[in-house]
Parts: structure tokens; C-alpha cells; sequence
């Protein structure tokens, strides 16, 4: 295979021209970088991609934040729709609205993973710094002796690219990330959910109408599976089925168009009626799989790197595997300021820091996406729950500043995840203790919750004070 020229350290070659990998070469191409990125897709903005994998993305605060560092916040909320919590449909129809913030001024964005990547491509691009080269696949990579290997998807030619530094933002199942398994010292687990998802639509009424409520994720829970629907700008609803693979109500059932029809009347007779085209759809959309990746460490010493679902895939029920994938872009870009001497960064030592950072606060959100899942599946319309919840609500208006919810800490707040995951469980035993026997959420005891939240959760925030203060005046 033929070998391109070797290049400087100011050139990255960068693998996956997702919305992580194509935010990052932003950062890059405004450092003075000149980043290559190697993308295994077709040009999504000049031909259309299959359909069927485009679990819309919820951006919130963490994601915002590395979107405004590049100037581009406001842009992507233009074709952003806010979701101001969650609407539960019972198996009767009946509509449960449960606010995901404090107030009005707490939200999460609903957008198109594909309309974002397109925004966040053209915009790297005008730097005129980034050069995205389509149709190129990664098999592999030579760290020592700095090349990258690539397969083009349309012909099948194979050659190689000369790449001092690599960086892999190229997914789940990052040819970057198993080049490294081959490396000493090298860990890694893929952990896949035994249940997969598909993707449905619900189109746009008259004029662009909104057939169900507009600000709001739509979740029907059905205890060991679940469909949600997320809005669009257009008004039409991503909808997307989240389903066991195997056993007794699964998706290796719904394999006649009759089996499928009597499953969603049985299930979701509310949401038939919109859904467009529902078993041609069902069938021609692949079922996608789901898992968590843990990996480590995420560099070769300083000559190459992995972020985003490279390097800590997560399930997509908490909404924040972009908002950690963005998250990733901020702190190497952090890091990258510190190191800030006119001269080339200590790679080695800059991606090791990075590492350490992010590591333990991924693994955290890991976690949290899986519980989130049980939660969305099963738990958002069971009453004890739906109690807990509601008290929550109360001591967060009766205790500002003192009170977070969990879910507060993670969308809402920079917070590093591993903080709001521990403070989670403090979190769980107040409101265990507080829900006991109680009646209504209005007969709460405040006496008693302030001495809880004094007596266990105040300590904890008083032991994580700086990052607290941190995490909180970043969102604001």
C-alpha cells in the first residue's frame, strides 16, 4: 500500500467526522491546527443517509457550554425544540406531565443528530483549517510508526496515511480504540444491553402542526420496555421503540406485519393513530443494538487519543452521551491552555491529564445512563416514585442552595458527573426516609428534611465546594 508523507505536529489526523469528531476539529483548526478527518459515511449534506439510526440528540447545559466556547450555541438552538420535561402516556391514554427543572428557565433541547452534524461539518470547514475526506474507513493504525490505515467504501482501495497524531472520535466500534487493544497495558469491556431500539416517526399535522404536546419528551413505559418521541422543528416526532431482543415480548416476535400492528394497538393505542406508516416503517429500519464501552487508558503515549463514544460509549438514556462527547472537547481544550508555552504541548503528559480527568467522571455517567433507563422504562409511573419525585420538587424550591436533584446536577449544572453521582445516593436515603409512609407529597416534614439535608447531603456539597461552585456558575 502506498505511504503518504510524514507530517508536523501541527497537522491531526482526526477519525469520525461525527458531531464530537467535527466539534473538536473546531477547536483544533482555531488553535492554529490544520486537522485531516477521515470519515467512513458518505457526505450526509449532499446525499442522504440511510435512515432508521438517528436517535435525536437532548442538549443540554454541558453541551451548550463546548457549542458557545466555538461560537455556535445560538445557532444550533435555532432548529432546536425545548423539552421542558417529560409526558407520560398510560396504557388508558391518560397524560402525566413531569418538569425536568426547577422552573420554567430549566429545559433540555430537542435536535436532529443529523441537522447538528451538518451545521457543526460546514462550520468546521470555514475555518478553512479542517478537510474532511468522505467514504474513507479506518482498519487500523501503527502508533510507532505514525500511519493510519484506510479502506475507501465506494471502490474498496486500501492505502495508508502518514499521522504523527491521531485522535479517534470514530464511535462505539472506533477502529482507532482497537488498535490500542493490541497495546501493553491496555483494558477494555463492551457491555451489551440485552434489548435494542427502533426508530419510527410521527409526521407534521397541517402547516407544520404538532400532533401531541410540543416542549415535551413523550414516554410511554410499558415496565420491561418503552416508546419515546422527541420533537422536531418541523413538527413531525423522532419516535424510537426500546424493546428486549429476545424472550416473550421482544423483537423476535414482531416479525409479521400482524404481529406488530396488535402489539402497538395493545401497548400504544394513543400513538397509533400518528405513527406514520408504521409496520413499513418497522421493517425497512434496522434494529439497533446498544452498550457501554469502558476502556482505558484512552491514549498511546502522545500519539494518539480517544474521546467521545470511542472511548466511553454510553446507553442513550440519561441524554448525555453528546453532552459528555462535547464535554470532552471543553477539557481538552483546558487542558491544552495550560499547557499554553508558544511551543508544541507535551502530548504524552497532556493526554494522560485529560485521561484522568475525564475517566472516572465517564464511567460515572455510564452508570447513570443505565439506572436512567430503568427509571424512564418502569419507574415514571409508579407511584412511590412519581411521590419521591414530587417531594423532590418541594425541597428543591423550599432549599435553594442547599437542595439539588441529581438529575439538576447532571443536565443542568458542569458539575463533574462523578460529584452528582455520589450525591445521588445521599440523595436516594433522604427521600427514602422522607417518602416513608407518607401520604401526599404535601405532607412532607421539613423540619425533618432539613435536618437529613444538613445532617448528610451538606457535608458532602461542603466537601466538594469548589467544583460545586464551579459546575453551577458554568451553567448559569
Amino acid at each position: 500500500m502506498p505511504t503518504e508523507s510524514k507530517t508536523d505536529r501541527r497537522k491531526v489526523t482526526l477519525v469520525g467526522a461525527g458531531p464530537v469528531g467535527s466539534l473538536l476539529s473546531i477547536y483544533l483548526a482555531r488553535r492554529g491546527y490544520e486537522v485531516e478527518v477521515y470519515e467512513r459515511r458518505p457526505d450526509m449534506r449532499r446525499r442522504k443517509v440511510g435512515a432508521g439510526r438517528s436517535i435525536n440528540l437532548a442538549v443540554s447545559t454541558r453541551g451548550l457550554h463546548a457549542l458557545a466556547e466555538v461560537a455556535l450555541a445560538e445557532k444550533i438552538l435555532e432548529q432546536a425544540i425545548p423539552m421542558r420535561g417529560r409526558m407520560i402516556h398510560s396504557p388508558a391514554g391518560e397524560l402525566a406531565f413531569q418538569p425536568y427543572g426547577r422552573d420554567e428557565s430549566e429545559y433540555i433541547n430537542s435536535i436532529s443528530r443529523g441537522g447538528l452534524n451538518k451545521i457543526l461539518m460546514t462550520q468546521a470547514e470555514a475555518t478553512g483549517r479542517v478537510r474532511i475526506h468522505f467514504n474513507c474507513r479506518a482498519t487500523g493504525a501503527d502508533f510507532r510508526a505514525g500511519t493510519l490505515e484506510l479502506i475507501d467504501e465506494r471502490d474498496g482501495r486500501a492505502w495508508t496515511v502518514a499521522a504523527d497524531l491521531i485522535v479517534g472520535a470514530d464511535g462505539s466500534a472506533s477502529a482507532v480504540r482497537q488498535a490500542m487493544m493490541a497495546l501493553p497495558g491496555y483494558h477494555g469491556q463492551e457491555e451489551f444491553l440485552d434489548y435494542g431500539y427502533k426508530e419510527l416517526s410521527i409526521p407534521p399535522g397541517p402547516g407544520g402542526a404538532f400532533a401531541m404536546e410540543r416542549n415535551a419528551l413523550h414516554i410511554w413505559p410499558r415496565g420491561t420496555f418503552m416508546l419515546i418521541a422527541l420533537p422536531n422543528f418541523d413538527g413531525s416526532y423522532t419516535c424510537t421503540l426500546f424493546l428486549p431482543l429476545e424472550g416473550p415480548v421482544s423483537f423476535a416476535r414482531l416479525n409479521t406485519a400482524g404481529a406488530v400492528r396488535q402489539f402497538f394497538q395493545e401497548h400504544f393505542p394513543d400513538a397509533v393513530p400518528l405513527l406514520d406508516n408504521l409496520t413499513g416503517t418497522f421493517f425497512e429500519n434496522p434494529t439497533g443494538h446498544m452498550s457501554t464501552v469502558k476502556c482505558g487508558p484512552w491514549h498511546a503515549g502522545g500519539r494518539a487519543l480517544l474521546l467521545g463514544d470511542a472511548a466511553h460509549g454510553i446507553v442513550p438514556f440519561f441524554g448525555q452521551g453528546m453532552n459528555a462527547g462535547f464535554e470532552d472537547c471543553t477539557v481538552l481544550n483546558e487542558c491544552l491552555d495550560r499547557q499554553r508555552s508558544g511551543g508544541e504541548p507535551d502530548w504524552p503528559r497532556l493526554f494522560e491529564e485529560f485521561y484522568r480527568l475525564r475517566k472516572v467522571n465517564t464511567d460515572a455517567i455510564a452508570d447513570m445512563a443505565v439506572e436512567n433507563f430503568i427509571e424512564m422504562r418502569d419507574k415514571v409511573g409508579n407511584p412511590r416514585f412519581l411521590l419521591e419525585k414530587k417531594v423532590e420538587k418541594i425541597l428543591e424550591k423550599q432549599f435553594p442552595g442547599r437542595y439539588y436533584s441529581r438529575y439538576h446536577l447532571v443536565t443542568f449544572s458542569r458539575i463533574p458527573y462523578r460529584v452528582a453521582f455520589d450525591a445521588g445516593l445521599i440523595l436516594d436515603q433522604i427521600l427514602a426516609e422522607l417518602c416513608a409512609g407518607l401520604p401526599d407529597a404535601e405532607a412532607v416534614d421539613l423540619h425533618r428534611a432539613e435536618q437529613l439535608i444538613c445532617g448528610k447531603l451538606t457535608p458532602f456539597l461542603q466537601a466538594h465546594e469548589s467544583e460545586l461552585a464551579a459546575g453551577l456558575k458554568a451553567s448559569g
